[in-house]
């Protein structure tokens, strides 16, 4: 977050009923006469004058096609364009009108590069993927998420942890069936994972190397990949397969790929269910 864009309305009513209850934008602060919104990271002020800024467009970005087209059905009234694919930035777009005249474009990317999740969306969106797209993932976009696991935090900072990427199909396929159904997933992605711990470096080698593997199936999902926790992965076959010291601890081996769809959210407890204060 860096900052707000404003925009003078005269019908702040209308405004707030359009981006609050059709675009789905968090009210994020009201005062006497400004609303700001707040999608991600995008902020949007709409201010009470006697002028109103229309000029520009205000792009919002809606995950897949899917996301884009439940879009148009709520805006299909005010929509200027059809949902379709711009083969020159490779996005699914529609353009729609607000009540005051300016320009709306809601769109998706079309090749999953670009990610837009802020921490609470990665945190709250975050799913187990069990199939996956055949498309590798590049070198690049890997380096860029061990970059960020380097931050991830350790017991007197001792970093025990370690990743292994496993991109030989006949490993991933001995991995897969090591534990029959349960550690399947590995075989459906192209890259395979395995996130390990050190116990001569820490004495919370277990407790370390498991904050090390959430950190990185958080930051895969920020950047527009899939993993899925394979447990019951610390093993003699599964470290002889992967040349692991047998004194090593095998957090987990994840499978690695873009996921063909996202998996429903499924039922939670409600907070008051699992938080106490003492007081």
């Amino acid at each position: 977050m860096s900052g707000i864009l404003f925009f003078k309305t005269k019908d702040r009513e209308n405004i707030i009923d359009f981006y609050h209850n059709k675009i789905g934008m968090d009210i994020w602060l009201e005062k006497e006469n400004c609303t700001v919104f707040r999608q991600g990271n995008l902020l949007l002020g709409f201010c009470m004058d006697n002028k109103i800024d229309n000029q520009g467009m205000i792009s919002f970005f809606f995950q897949g096609k899917k996301g884009v087209n439940i879009i148009y059905d709520i805006l299909k009234d005010c929509a200027v364009t059809k949902p379709q694919k711009n083969t020159v930035y490779q996005i699914y777009n529609f353009f729609a009108k607000d009540p005051e005249g300016r320009d709306i474009e809601c769109f998706t990317f079309l090749d999953n590069k670009h990610s837009n999740l802020t921490g609470d969306e990665i945190l709250l969106t975050r799913r187990s993927v069990r199939d996956f797209e055949h498309r590798m993932v590049g070198d690049k976009v890997l380096w860029q998420i061990f970059e960020e696991c380097r931050y991830a935090p350790t017991s007197k900072n001792s970093q025990p942890y370690y990743y292994i990427v496993i991109k030989d199909r006949k490993r991933i396929e001995l991995l897969a069936s090591i534990r029959e159904d349960s550690s399947a997933p590995i075989a459906q992605a192209p890259i395979a994972v395995a996130i390990c711990s050190d116990p001569s470096i820490s004495k919370r080698y277990v407790q370390d190397g498991c904050i090390a593997a959430y950190h990185f199936m958080l930051s895969t999902w920020y950047h527009n990949l899939g993993t899925c926790w394979i447990g019951g992965m610390d093993r003699d076959d599964v470290k002889e397969i992967l040349n692991i010291p047998k004194e090593h601890y095998v957090v987990t081996v994840t499978p690695l790929g873009y996921p063909t769809s996202r998996p429903e959210l499924r039922p939670r407890r409600l907070v008051e269910e699992f938080v106490k204060f003492l007081i």
